[in-house]
């Protein structure tokens, strides 16, 4: 399988201007080379740096990861996102009176199980099939053993806490997600180094996951040059309509003339996308991972834990956990705290590796930034100004691995064929 260098079909020798070399862009600019499109990549960075969000995502390809973060009753728990600073969800004070507006349509997006339900409808048709077509893609650029289908483990301390999930389990079933129950012999058999604590696993055997998410998505980038796309290394700002029809892309290195473009610059969207006339409430949700290289344990299959809320899994460099929202903006420093909690969880997860003597292991953190639209859904779809300019950027905690059909998707759009899947749901005109 490999992207078609001819032009073909009714996007032929059409150019597009793909904004962003992330992992929505690169496969956008793959599956636009595949459709018969010239490709021009318009990117500052080096694709997959550590600058990018890709190059620290927990690596999950989990396509059960249909449930919204905001569910019925979050609202109760604002009083201790603000006083808890270093909690699973944070806001930082300053950011509060720009962020509140989002916020509070993040809250009402998951009032009912209904809203949440329809939420994980759509969000299903963009991730059921999300391993195996990442597969493909990483075939295609030459490093298929970045991609594992060995299926993703959730583990609980009891039934009681399982019973807790209850909402989002019961929505995913009704999605078509299956999953496996482990008692706690069998969990621990499977996870010899997982604390006792854990009794109770969930292991979805569908989804899969990705050994270094920065390396793969510079590979894709790397193979969309090399099947023909050409890359611009600029910051677009903006661009110029006429009479409805996009005729450039405007950038901090001037304009690059083209017949149509894909905003896929992650959380750094917002402005190109009221630029096409198609202003969102894009968000940053701050994640935090922390690498430990050298480590002696860890987990078998990559997890999640219900009490630390992060994800925990074996990366080529290392034992990664991947976790924490922080709603501070785009600017703000870091607080490295939150990496360290992830740290001294995944020590307490696994009590060899706290045995282990410090100058044995090396401990990296990083911070990147979701981007997040407050009702869960990404935006995919063509701009308000002109049908040239397509929206594909806001998928929150699935960027990865909702990226391979968004692709597809947006490649589809700026080709003007028939989207293979329904894109009302995902609609930038949603929020006008």
């Amino acid at each position: 399988m490999t992207v078609a260098r001819s032009f073909s079909g009714e996007g032929a020798g059409r150019h597009v201007a793909v904004i962003g070399a992330g992992a929505v862009g690169s496969a956008t600019a793959i599956e636009a080379l595949r459709a018969g499109l010239r490709v021009t990549v318009v990117e500052p960075g080096e694709p997959g740096g550590p600058q990018a969000t890709s190059y620290g995502n927990a690596g999950w390809l989990s396509s059960h990861s249909v449930v919204p973060p905001a569910l019925p009753g979050a609202w109760r728990k604002v009083p201790g996102w603000l006083a808890d600073p270093l909690g699973p969800l944070a806001l930082r004070w300053r950011h509060l009176p720009r962020a509140l507006p989002w916020l509070l349509r993040y809250l009402a997006s998951g009032w009912t199980e209904a809203r949440v339900q329809r939420t994980a409808d759509a969000l299903r048709t963009l991730l059921a099939d999300a391993p195996a077509l990442h597969a493909r893609l990483a075939a295609e650029a030459g490093v298929p053993q970045l991609i594992e289908r060995r299926g993703l483990l959730h583990a609980y301390r009891s039934r009681e806490e399982f019973e807790d999930d209850a909402l989002g389990w019961r929505v995913r079933r009704r999605t078509g997600v299956h999953w496996e129950e482990w008692p706690a012999a069998e969990l621990h058999r499977r996870e010899p180094d997982l604390d006792a604590r854990y009794t109770l696993g969930i292991f979805v055997p569908e989804a899969g996951h990705c050994r270094n998410p920065g390396a793969y998505v510079a590979a894709l980038a790397r193979h969309a040059q090399e099947a023909g796309a050409q890359r611009v290394a600029a910051r677009a700002t903006g661009f110029r309509i006429e009479g409805g029809r996009l005729r450039a892309v405007r950038t901090d290195a001037g304009e690059i003339a083209c017949d149509a473009a894909a905003i896929c610059a992650g959380a750094r969207s917002g402005p190109l996308a009221a630029a096409a006339g198609s202003p969102v409430p894009l968000e940053s949700e701050r994640g935090y991972h922390v690498v430990v290289e050298g480590a002696s344990a860890g987990p078998g299959t990559p997890m999640m834990v219900a009490d630390g809320k992060l994800i925990a899994h074996w990366m080529n460099g290392g034992l990664r956990a991947a976790g924490q929202v922080e709603i501070g903006g785009l600017d703000a420093a870091p607080d490295w705290r939150r990496a360290e909690i992830l740290h001294r969880h995944l020590l307490s997860m696994f009590p060899a590796l706290a045995a282990q003597p410090p100058q044995a292991v090396a401990v990296k953190h990083w911070l990147g930034h979701r981007p997040s639209l407050p009702d869960g859904l990404p935006c995919i779809g063509t701009s308000a100004a002109s049908a040239d300019i397509v929206l594909a950027f806001g998928h929150g905690h699935v960027g990865l691995c909702g990226s391979a059909r968004t692709g597809r998707l947006a490649a589809q759009l700026l080709a003007g064929t028939a989207p293979e899947t329904a894109l009302a749901p995902f609609d930038p005109a949603r929020f006008s």
